[in-house]
């Protein structure tokens, strides 16, 4: 069950890495790196890997262990590791399932939504009870806005894997649906007959819960959610971020901040951190040095070609550069990818404050297409 869910997380992006830092001088101490679990087996198939480069089961193993790094840690290097150790079978249009699979939730995980669902889709042709791949295929399908695509992927995950993770699958596919609050219902009823699931599959329900409930208006029954989730995962990056967008949302910066203190890595924490500032006021040299920290984490990215984290960027162009201009710009760019609920708030709320009465009609347009509910649309975020 845990590597149905490995890539559950694909729906819960991750955070972008930091600018590029070059130490002034060799002796610099750039970072303390701790100890991580699982080291010692990565070396062992690195080394086992390095006498036998051709060998699929070594690699399959070794790119599993570096993408759940990846995920554990929201470094993508790791991700950059699995696609390494992939490169024998990585360009092949003939590669093993294993290998295709693998090679879509990377390629998921970098945007590139049309390659990744090719080689989903060969993949449930030729393992058609491939838990994983329908999972997968759900969630890139979901992201990109085929609600009725994700819900038929989500309905052979019910029959492939345990009702939690069937019918978690099937809330994420709903949610920017009409039948978000009927989905929400079922998957809470699901969480409680299932205290014997593996704690990411309920941190995951426990998430798309939480999610559900703050767009429908009932604040108590989200935050209820979201401290359940954190007791069971004090230190997932999406679920950390999702609880700051709700503190947010409620006039709290001064939770966020304590919340986001020592969490500056990742890019997606900076930005609700370097939000609660300004939200809070008085700490005017620490919004600056994070606005300033944050502009050079997306140059450094735009220089990488990385389009990855726009949704992020434009949050950042409205709400703390206030320039609602290039802030559309990067929504609508971020909006041709991907289609999740944060994706349409952002696009909605730029348009609005640039004025752009045509985005913003065609944003309202496709909510009512699609039966979206969420009590914060009409409103800004901070």
């Amino acid at each position: 069950m845990r590597g149905v869910l490995l890539f559950a997380g694909a729906w819960l992006a991750a955070g972008c890495a930091a600018a590029p830092y070059r130490p002034a001088t060799d002796d610099t101490v750039v970072t303390t790196v701790a100890r991580r679990a699982g080291m010692p087996e990565i070396r062992q198939l690195q080394a086992r890997l390095a006498a036998a480069p051709a060998d699929l089961p070594t690699a399959l193993a070794l790119a599993r262990r570096y993408v759940a790094l990846g995920r554990a840690e929201a470094d993508p290097r790791y991700f950059g590791h699995a696609q390494a150790v992939l490169a024998p079978w990585w360009g092949r249009a003939d590669a093993p399932p294993e290998v295709r699979l693998l090679r879509a939730q990377l390629l998921q995980n970098a945007h590139q939504f049309s390659a990744a669902l090719a080689d989903l889709q060969a993949v449930t042709v030729s393992q058609p009870r491939n838990a994983e791949a329908w999972l997968t295929q759900a969630v890139v399908q979901a992201v990109q806005g085929d609600h009725a695509g994700a819900t038929a992927s989500c309905a052979r995950v019910t029959t492939l894997a345990d009702q939690l993770a069937g019918f978690a699958c099937l809330a994420a596919a709903s949610a920017n649906t009409a039948r978000m609050a009927a989905s929400e219902r079922l998957l809470a009823a699901t969480l409680e007959r299932s205290a014997g699931a593996p704690d990411e599959v309920r941190v995951w329900a426990l998430t798309l819960l939480a999610e559900s409930a703050a767009r429908r208006g009932a604040a108590g029954t989200s935050e209820r959610y979201y401290l359940m989730a954190l007791a069971l995962a004090p230190n997932d990056h999406y679920l950390l971020g999702a609880y700051a967008d709700f503190l947010l949302d409620a006039g709290r910066p001064a939770e966020v901040l304590a919340l986001l203190r020592a969490r500056h890595r990742i890019d997606a924490l900076l930005l609700r951190y370097a939000l609660a500032l300004r939200a809070a006021g008085g700490q005017r040299a620490a919004l600056a040095a994070a606005v300033a920290e944050l502009q050079a984490r997306f140059d450094a990215a735009a220089q990488r070609g990385d389009s990855v984290h726009l949704r992020e960027e434009a949050r950042f162009m409205l709400h703390l550069r206030g320039e609602p201009a290039a802030a559309l710009a990067l929504a609508r760019q971020n909006w041709q990818v991907q289609k999740e609920p944060a994706d349409l708030r952002i696009l909605l709320e730029a348009a609005q404050l640039a004025g752009d009465e045509r985005t913003a009609r065609a944003a309202r347009d496709w909510m009512r297409r699609n039966g979206t509910q969420d009590v914060m649309l009409a409103g800004s975020r901070p």
